[in-house]
């Protein structure tokens, strides 16, 4: 169907305006599969750090502008994102360039949310176009911002079916100096979530806990100054001595697989499962193939079968959403239960609010 590439929020609200049919938004092509009978509608022309204040700790950048640009500037300034963003292309297969507004859309977080939070709590505020080909903002540059409506948060996670986003104001955090990986080997599940949630409650700043239901492994990790890593490292060793010993070793270790989940590549359909902690273990002994638990036991990436239906493997599951369809089993990429009538009036309604002609409702091809 064609290829719109704006170069800046006008152009982009003019082509929604002049847009006949549905838009397939997209970045730096590392997420969304293809969509039927749809204009792509790229934001990629749309980039550039506009606003960097280090003594701040705030960015303000343009949407297309890549992951690895606006990396590498704070890298240069000793500081990073606290969402530490997952990047799809290991487990989709896929190349591309992630983009900072796929980041936002998709409301990517890493192993670290579970102390920072989450991608949409480090967004200060955003511009965006909407179905009418309204320009948008919300919140700004500071946390005190009062301005309404939250649609920093409404728009986090819509993957482009609110809006395209434009721009992005970002919360940052300092850089780290060090980092210490705890490990405990042969853990079963019920054990693993129990040391990771007996970790997060400590005072000793866990800043990732994920365990590997294959290996046994059970990974816990710390930051910050040298002296200060292993100072804790030591204490937390002694904290939890009960759960096992524990082995520590220093670097990055693990830490980028986990967060991308890969060593989950096969040749099966890949899901995201939001859980209880409580309910890992219970949740990743009746899936149907490989599992890695991260979040201290609050997400689960799964593998199955092409088109197995995890509601019948797993009665009661969490929220689930599909990453990966390893086979033309699925025709879209979304959730996994359908929302219950009350929200799916609420999440209606704010649709056709922000987007009445259906525009970026694009139905995706089959993965």
């Amino acid at each position: 169907m064609g290829e719109l590439t704006p170069g800046s929020a006008a152009e982009l609200a003019d082509a929604i305006r002049s847009a006949t049919g549905p838009l397939a938004i997209r970045g730096g092509g590392t997420r969304a599969p293809a969509a039927e009978h749809a204009t792509t509608l790229s934001i990629r022309g749309i980039r550039g750090i506009t606003l960097y204040e280090p003594g701040a700790l705030t960015m303000v950048a343009r949407a297309g502008t890549p992951m690895a640009e606006i990396e590498a500037a704070l890298a240069a300034e000793g500081q990073r994102l606290a969402f530490e963003p997952w990047d799809a292309r290991t487990v989709l297969g896929r190349g591309g360039e992630p983009t900072i507004g796929g980041c936002v859309a998709t409301n990517a977080s890493g192993p670290r949310r579970v102390v920072a939070g989450a991608c949409r709590d480090a967004v200060l505020g955003l511009r965006f176009v909407d179905g009418e080909g309204t320009i948008l903002k919300n919140g700004g540059r500071v946390m005190k911002n009062v301005t309404g409506l939250d649609l920093v948060r409404l728009l986090c996670g819509s993957r482009g079916t609110l809006g395209a986003i434009t721009e992005v104001g970002l919360k940052l955090l300092p850089g780290v100096a060090a980092t210490a990986t705890l490990t405990a080997e042969g853990l079963p599940a019920v054990a693993a979530v129990g040391a990771m949630s007996a970790a997060l409650a400590t005072p000793f700043e866990v800043t990732g806990a994920a365990h590997d239901p294959q290996s046994g492994r059970t990974h816990l990790r710390i930051e910050g100054s040298a002296a200060s890593v292993a100072y804790r490292a030591e204490r937390l060793t002694r904290a939890l001595s009960s759960h096992g010993a524990l082995s520590v070793s220093e670097g990055e270790g693990p830490w980028p697989r986990i967060r991308d989940a890969a060593d989950l590549t096969g040749d099966a359909d890949l899901w995201r499962i939001s859980v209880r902690p409580s309910r890992a273990a219970d949740t990743v002994a009746r899936l149907p193939g490989r599992a890695l638990i991260d979040w201290g036991g609050g997400l689960i990436w799964a593998e199955a079968p092409p088109g197995t239906d995890l509601r019948a493997a797993c009665p009661g599951i969490g929220h689930a959403t599909l990453v990966r369809a390893a086979a033309d089993t699925h025709s879209r990429l979304g959730t996994l239960h359908p929302e219950p009538d009350a929200i799916a009036a609420l999440s209606g309604g704010i649709r056709d609010k922000f987007d009445p002609a259906g525009l970026f409702r694009a139905r995706p091809v089959p993965a």
